[in-house]
């Protein structure tokens, strides 16, 4: 007996001795992999990029892992109690290791030669997350288990926790429970019930075979299993647990939900970042502010969306996507997966016209109910022939649609639906803080999701008559007045940058004779610009134009610069317009405010040049030092670079006053339903009708918007700047300008306003009858007229004038 004791003894000290030296001969090939106690207390989740609008509204995410971290404080109880129910209930208790679980692991693999899972705790889980790789071997699960030890060892139980919360997958893209509940919920984790906690509870194990949208029936089944442990654990009392059993599944995919629609922004933003931050960009939890105001960014958004709509409408329907008449007695799912195939965008339908009277249409919807479409939901389709013509106007329902047809529906304000189609023209608008050229709001295109071509900053197009006020502001500049006359009559031009002899016409073929500047520019007279740059040179007006920031090199060198061939994208416009906005300062436009990283450490903070109209100036040091100046910001007192003044503030003044009359009296009138005072703009239109602008301002706020085709086909009969692209400018506008008072253009008080002949632009005679006001430089107002020389009437004294008389005598009371 003794003797075998003695067998048994050495057996067991050579089993310990030869279980040492196997852990330690173990241990010595994996102790590399073991990371140190700093790498345990310094992990990185990696985190994609998110994009807020100045006002902290998220604008877009970018990265292949959503994940949104959160502390072991914000862990709901029942997460974490549904969490040790699925996966380690003996968490607090076991130091990092389950004996117990691996050696039924370990007697599994010797009885049926399988690896089997299990005896994995939530640390082991941790450490295999975050440090190793998902292979299949001794080596890994042994280096798993040290790691596992040293974590216990230096790191609490809910800091262990609150790693496992963060990092598991959890399917979707979905890395943590916070993105989890985002991604199956569309909500935030603490919004969730017990249910809804026990279904992503149970999706570690296996995310797909337990995905609650993919796999409603198995993951049912293992909801309702995690909460009969939560039961049985004395976690949840009875009447919680029949409550979440009888829950039904609420679960669906919900992709990233920005808080407001800015696809071409936050496309910018990344493109502009990825060039200094590379890969880094997408998973080191950069936070990016923008200047984009939320509101005017809304409003950008529905006025580019309607001016589309509208104009798309207006030209008549082309018909359904295509007619299947096969599907209108096939089942209803049949007919939901046929209109399910089709292309969705934003929150219109699809539908499958199932039958026709003269007043109505009976339609199947793409999710599976059933819409009548009353008349006037269709009334407006007349067929559409080609961009200048349409067919007759419908009569009938019936005359628009067939049972068969697989249409587009779009919901009106009363929660309707209306006949629809996807638009061919496109639309852009960007609007700028003209005192620092912070982009306030910017739509690149009807829809980005189709097209991520951004017609704001990529697309340059012929900006037409809006390009004249730069060439009248050089004018003024040079000398001339706004009541200087140029005679709109026939020319011919023999240019020798000209390929042969040119003869401009104006809009409807019209001359006018005689006319003064002011009058020229509101009505957009085509012959008194291109006489107006010849008589001033193209190269010094080239060379003048760096003023608003535009490149010589990419202008025409002709007269056909004074039509605005150039080709041009919408942000130059509207960096141009912001000098006459500003009060003549050029700015350069910018839309990143602020990067910060998961610290909140700043990582780069913008510094525009900026309008100084109260800021202090300070000293410059050194000869050919950029100007500096103290500004009153929203984030206290910062010292910013200083707006280079290019435009005299007279010249500033008498050309933005000029046109203020665009809208009150030319091209622009219809802005006068925003009654506001302090608003210019200009028209623009191009050859055959391929581009339509608006561009407009008052002393804060500049925007301007284009429309066309991509391809530059003509917009059609009838379609101009004023009807295309100042419909939209209106619509943004009197949202952006809501509540605010009017801000006009500075005054130089060194203006001096006197009463002129409006036939010759001199001054008036003393009680002439037909006089009317005028704004002049001190050292440029014209002589009284010569009583010995001839008068010429280019019929100026028309209503118009009369009313702009009116105006300015109450404008120089006040």
């Amino acid at each position: 007996m003794a003797k075998t004791l003695k067998i048994l003894f050495f057996l067991g000290l050579f089993g310990t001795l030869c279980a040492v030296g196997v852990t330690y001969a173990v241990y010595y090939n994996v102790k590399d992999r073991i990371p140190t106690v700093a790498e345990l207390k310094d992990i990185e989740l990696r985190i994609p990029l998110r994009i807020y609008t100045a006002d902290n509204k998220l604008i877009g995410e970018f990265g292949e892992q959503r994940r949104s971290p959160i502390d072991y404080a914000e862990i709901p109880q029942d997460l974490e109690h549904a969490i040790l129910a699925a996966e380690d209930t003996n968490f607090y208790h076991h130091p990092g290791v389950d004996i117990l679980g691996l050696g039924r692991a370990v007697v599994q693999l010797i009885t049926t030669g399988q690896k089997q899972g299990g005896g994995s705790t939530i640390t082991m889980q941790v450490a295999r997350n975050y440090f190793l790789s998902f292979e299949q071997t001794y080596t890994r699960k042994f280096t798993e288990i040290f790691i596992a030890l040293k974590m216990e060892r230096e790191l609490s139980k809910h800091e262990i926790l609150e790693l496992y919360v963060n990092k598991i997958y959890l399917g979707n893209r979905a890395y943590g429970f916070e993105a989890a509940a985002q991604v199956y919920y569309g909500k935030n984790l603490a919004e969730l019930n017990l249910a809804q906690l026990a279904m992503i509870a149970g999706l570690p194990k296996a995310p797909s075979r337990f995905n609650p949208v993919v796999n409603p029936s198995r993951a049912l089944i293992r909801r309702n299993w995690i909460l009969q442990r939560m039961l049985s654990l004395g976690m949840i009392d009875k009447n919680a647990y029949q409550n979440a059993v009888e829950a039904p599944i609420t679960a669906k995919n919900h992709g990233v939900m920005p808080d407001i629609e800015a696809g071409y922004i936050a496309e910018m933003v990344r493109s502009e970042l990825y060039s200094t931050f590379g890969d880094d960009l997408y998973s080191t939890g950069m936070t990016v502010y923008t200047t984009i105001d939320s509101e005017r960014q809304k409003a950008a958004n529905e006025a580019v969306f309607s001016g589309v709509l509208d104009y798309d409408m207006r030209h008549g329907y082309r018909g359904s996507i295509e007619t299947r008449v096969d599907l209108i007695d096939a089942p209803l799912e049949e007919q939901e997966k046929a209109l399910q195939d089709v292309e969705r965008f934003k929150n219109w339908q699809t539908a499958l016209v199932l039958s026709t009277t003269e007043t109505t249409a009976d339609v199947r919807l793409a999710n599976g109910q059933r819409a009548t479409l009353p008349w006037d939901a269709v009334k407006w389709a007349r067929p559409y022939i080609n961009e200048d013509s349409q067919g007759a106007s419908p009569s009938t329902v019936s005359d628009v649609l067939v049972p068969g047809d697989i249409v587009r529906l779009r919901p009106d304000n009363q929660q309707k639906w209306l006949l629809a189609q996807k638009p061919e023209v496109q639309s852009a608008l960007i609007s700028l803080n003209s005192k620092d050229g912070a982009i306030q709001a910017l739509v690149g295109g009807f829809n980005f999701y189709e097209n991520k071509f951004n017609r704001v900053t990529q697309s340059k197009r012929q900006p037409g008559s809006n390009f004249k006020p730069f060439i009248y502001a050089s004018a003024l500049d040079r000398g001339y007045t706004a009541a200087s006359i140029i005679n709109d009559a026939p020319v011919v031009f023999n240019d020798t940058n000209l390929a042969s002899a040119w003869r401009p016409t104006n809009d409807g073929g019209k001359f006018y004779g005689p006319t003064r500047l002011r009058q020229a520019l509101y009505r957009s007279q085509n012959i008194v610009s291109v006489r107006l740059l010849d008589e001033m040179g193209v190269r010094p007006t080239l060379d003048f134009l760096r003023r608003f920031g535009f490149d010589p090199n990419e202008l025409p060198h002709n007269l056909s610069l004074s039509l605005g061939s150039a080709n041009l994208s919408p942000l130059q416009i509207a960096t141009g317009y912001a000098v006459f906005s500003n009060g003549g300062y050029q700015v350069q436009p910018y839309l990143i405010d602020k990067v910060i990283d998961r610290n909140n450490k700043t990582l780069f903070q913008a510094n525009p040049v900026t309008v100084c109209v109260t800021c202090t100036p300070l000293e410059k040091t050194t000869d050919g030092e950029q100007q500096m100046g103290l500004f009153n910001t929203t984030e206290g007192i910062r010292s910013l670079p200083i707006a280079p003044q290019v435009l005299d503030p007279e010249v500033n003044y008498i050309t933005y006053d000029m046109m203020r009359d665009v809208i009150k009296y030319g091209t622009g009138r219809r802005a006068r339903v925003l009654q506001r005072d302090d608003l210019a703009g200009k028209t623009g239109t191009t050859n055959d009708g391929r581009d339509a602008w608006f561009s407009g301002f008052n002393g804060n706020l500049v925007t301007s918007v284009w429309s066309g085709f991509d391809n530059s086909s003509p917009l059609g009969r009838g379609e101009w700047g004023g009807s295309v692209s100042l419909p939209p400018w209106i619509d943004y506008m009197r949202e952006a300008l809501k509540d605010t008072p009017p801000d006009f253009v500075a005054k130089p008080s060194s203006l001096v306003t006197v009463r002129i002949d409006p036939n010759t632009g001199e001054r008036a005679l003393p009680g002439q009858s037909n006089a009317i006001f005028e704004i002049f430089r001190k050292d440029h107002v014209p002589p009284q007229r010569d009583l010995s020389l001839p008068t010429f009437n280019n019929n100026i004294g028309n209503e118009a004038q009369e009313e702009k008389q009116e105006n300015n005598v109450l404008e120089n009371l006040f």
